[in-house]
């Protein structure tokens, strides 16, 4: 599946479950190719110029209010690259945000974050840019088939590779953020996972520079429905907005604001539902960011996977505080959690958590002292001290 940094843009993949859109080959107007064509006269080079357009459409990737997606064939260093353009009559809103979407990506780069490749102007004077032709498939589709039951899905993403993910796309985020941009529209359809398990963030039309005022806004990117990207008094997805967004409080966002769509993110991939599920309007969405606290500690089994991991709840009850001051303070700080619960040094918040973590340790000592667990008499007295610490931290929870 290939796609471009666009909130609106619905995805095609040229093979297997959805159909690519094609369209009549056609060129990409206003570049021709500069590199010669090659001819061998036995061992002698010889180099012929070429004059042909560089871009050829080979099929329409996605569209909407932000502009359209083609698959094109780069004559020139003959590969395949998606190319993003300004829909035909775009206001000044569109361009200023696609011009800053463009410098935006340029000036992050990071192995997790989508590289553009060239920028020009077509024949009808709409601005478009170049950038590499990404594989695999989005966040999205990827919990969409965990949620309904997919077995190969089940098998490829238990929850230690949802982790790993996950671990990716806060790779991204902490570089963005020590560079001082703000993405402001994360969400699942905004993360590209490759064939090979290699995570990249798109979409960064709405990023800007922490503490940057807000620029003019499009009237035609305007959203439609609680999935789209908001543009006006509220600015991103309703659903993944952490609630200083959702209050339209631009000026108060910062790094925590992402952390808090991160964890909106996460806790559907870990779920498979999203906390305001069923909520169809958008001004009922956006209450419900402001006042609904997800339930985390049903630890209730779905049919198609087991309970999320307590260590895990915990996490997400830190990264989804309504208050910034209450939720991880950098994206640096949540890879640090999440590498103790990877190593299963997580800290101990429950009952649940207490038990794994006496598990856990329960090997070291084996090997240690095999006599003293091994020996009836130390048995006793260890599970007697268990049994009196676990008893306190009911009482305590």
């Amino acid at each position: 599946m290939s796609t471009a940094p666009d909130a609106d843009v619905t995805l095609r993949s040229p093979s297997g479950e959805h159909a690519l859109k094609t369209t009549e080959v056609a060129p990409v107007p206003g570049r021709s190719t500069v590199l010669p064509k090659v001819q061998w006269d036995g061992q002698q080079p010889k180099l012929e110029p070429t004059h042909r357009l560089r871009f050829e459409e080979l099929g329409l990737l996605g569209q909407g209010g932000m502009g359209e997606v083609t698959l094109v064939k780069d004559h020139d260093i003959e590969r395949t690259v998606a190319l993003k353009r300004l829909p035909p009559n775009a206001d000044l809103g569109a361009v200023l945000r696609f011009v800053e979407e463009i410098r935006t990506i340029g000036h992050l780069e990071h192995p997790n974050i989508m590289p553009v490749h060239d920028v020009g102007v077509d024949d009808q004077g709409r601005y478009f840019f170049v950038m590499k032709h990404l594989r695999g498939e989005t966040l999205e589709s990827i919990i969409e088939r965990l949620k309904a039951g997919d077995p190969q899905a089940h098998q490829k993403y238990p929850f230690t590779v949802r982790i790993q993910l996950f671990q990716g796309v806060l790779n991204a985020m902490a570089y963005a953020h020590r560079e001082g941009f703000l993405h402001r529209d994360l969400k699942p359809a905004n993360i590209m996972v490759g064939p090979y398990g290699e995570v990249t963030v798109l979409d960064w039309g709405l990023a800007r520079r922490h503490g940057a005022k807000e620029g003019p806004l499009s009237e035609s990117a305007r959203a439609r429905t609680t999935f789209e990207t908001q543009l006006g008094s509220v600015l991103g997805t309703p659903l993944y907005m952490c609630p200083e967004q959702a209050r339209g409080a631009h000026d108060q966002l910062d790094v925590r604001s992402d952390l808090y769509s991160l964890g909106v993110v996460f806790h559907e991939l870990l779920f498979l539902d999203h906390y305001l599920g069923g909520k169809a309007s958008v001004a009922d969405v956006l209450d419900g960011v402001k006042t609904v606290t997800p339930d985390l500690f049903a630890h209730v089994s779905k049919p198609i996977q087991g309970p999320v991991p307590s260590e895990l709840c915990w996490f997400l009850s830190k990264a989804l505080q309504k208050e910034p001051s209450q939720r991880y303070q950098s994206a640096e700080e949540m890879l640090a959690d999440l590498d103790l619960i990877v190593r299963g040094e997580f800290h101990v918040q429950c009952l649940r958590t207490f038990g794994k973590r006496m598990l856990r340790e329960a090997g070291p000592l084996l090997e240690r002292h095999p006599a003293l667990v091994i020996g009836g008499f130390g048995a006793t007295v260890l599970l007697a001290v268990v049994g009196a610490v676990m008893a306190v931290l009911h009482v305590a929870h």
